[in-house]
């Protein structure tokens, strides 16, 4: 079985596609993932055959104006604004990707798959029409298909549960954004017909609903009204992918060193999400560590936390770190503070430790939520609200409460237990 897999964005939104591709070589099958020509180093080291795409709207991440805007998610009169903007200017850029994601499907690496994988952003269904194989929708976060059990966790309003199910539309309606590039990618580069229904990426083009995978755990979920998730059939919530350190990756020297230097020290890491002032937030970090007075392994990530300048006094009890696989660092650590992503929630969770989760935008506050309501978090902490006060008393809390600590051990045993990446295949395989 061969099998294209098509997603963009930041390394969040990459990572857990990389790791489905890599279950599938390790299965026998053969695997391109079609990505931003930026994350080639992601997947090099695990031997995952790549197709470089165009980074698209990753070139605007360091625009102020959209950091801005992140840090608020997108709250208020100018929040919407710059939210219309970006659409606006992710459109040329994302034609450009469209257009990569089209030759390596005709012309390039992806001709001759039996499948179809992609990121629901992507209308790769096109892609798989023209190439006469199903096209399987795989989900990082639960916005796309319809449930009564909560509310798109994209639409940051409140609204009665009886409307649950109609907060789910309208993400589907920022797709068709992008619907006149991907018509004229139809008829100029693709030679496919219009026809209705061509934009649903839950259809295949009979009518049909396409087969959907949810990368992330049916245990984080709310129960619908009945009891258990309402998802159709045709909907599989596998578990979450993750991606397992590079073979033959070791820790640095320095790193090592300093974990057997004493106790269990806090992880604090936010990716690329630091908002306008990255170094506001590394003072307020490294701030919230003192009053603490916990050891912290510190991720700057990408664009991230920037606390370059450490008081003299923390040099023993704080160690930089650019990033190191999660599955290796974070089972190490008393507890772990991040800004609530699909996959660095996953992590975390799979390492069995708490949590605490600093939300910034889109579904990171649902999952900071969620991870409360399952005891294996402390109540969320916004990073607009955040002070070195709050974040530390969080810190002390999550690193200290044997209750919170039992039950994130015994969730994250859950989540082990899934096997999401396994399953996903299983399921691909019954499709050819």
């Amino acid at each position: 079985m061969k099998v294209l897999i098509l997603t963009h964005g930041t390394r969040g939104d990459v990572q857990p596609y990389a790791a489905l591709a890599l279950a599938l070589k390790r299965g026998g099958h053969e695997a391109v993932l079609a990505a931003p020509v930026a994350m080639a180093g992601l997947v090099e080291p695990h031997g995952i055959a790549f197709a470089p795409v165009h980074d698209g709207p990753n070139t605007l991440i360091d625009d102020p104006d959209i950091r801005q805007a992140i840090e608020s998610n997108y709250r208020g009169l100018r929040g919407k604004q710059v939210a219309l903007q970006v659409m606006r200017r992710s459109k040329p850029l994302m034609a450009k990707v469209f257009a990569d994601m089209a030759d390596v499907a005709v012309d390039g690496a992806g001709q001759g798959a039996d499948l179809v994988v992609h990121a629901p952003g992507i209308p790769a269904q096109h892609l798989a029409e023209r190439l006469g194989v199903p096209a399987v929708p795989a989900a990082l976060q639960p916005v796309w298909v319809p449930t009564a059990a909560f509310r798109n966790p994209m639409l940051p309003l409140p609204l009665p549960k009886a409307l649950n199910r109609a907060s789910y539309p309208p993400i589907k309606l920022m797709l068709r954004s992008f619907g006149g590039i991907a018509d004229d990618l139809r008829k100029h580069r693709l030679d496919l017909p219009r026809r209705r229904g061509r934009h649903d990426i839950l259809r295949r083009p009979d009518g049909r609903p396409a087969t959907v995978l949810h990368g992330f755990s049916r245990h984080l979920l709310p129960h619908g009204p009945a009891g258990g998730l309402d998802y159709p059939a045709w909907v599989h919530t596998t578990g979450f992918w993750f991606l397992p350190a590079p073979p033959g990756w070791t820790p640095s020297a320095d790193l090592a060193s300093f974990l057997d230097a004493g106790p269990a020290p806090v992880y604090i890491g936010f990716g690329s999400m630091a908002g306008t002032d990255p170094e506001r937030l590394g003072r307020i970090v490294t701030e919230a560590i003192r009053l603490a007075g916990v050891r912290a392994v510190l991720a700057s990530g990408w664009g991230g936390i920037q606390a370059t300048d450490l008081p003299g006094t923390m040099h023993d009890t704080v160690h930089l770190l650019n990033e190191a696989p999660h599955d290796w660092l974070l089972p190490r650590m008393a507890a772990i503070v991040h800004h609530g992503g699909s996959g660095t929630t996953g992590a975390a969770l799979a390492a069995g430790r708490p949590q605490v989760i600093c939300p910034f935008v889109a579904d990171q506050p649902f999952w900071a939520g969620r991870a409360y309501a399952a005891g294996v978090a402390v109540p969320p902490q916004p990073q607009r609200r955040l002070t070195p006060d709050t974040l530390a008393a969080a810190i002390r809390l999550a690193a200290s409460d044997a209750r919170m600590a039992a039950a994130a051990a015994e969730f994250g045993q859950r989540v082990r237990a899934e096997a999401g990446t396994t399953r996903a295949v299983t399921i691909l395989e019954s499709l050819v």
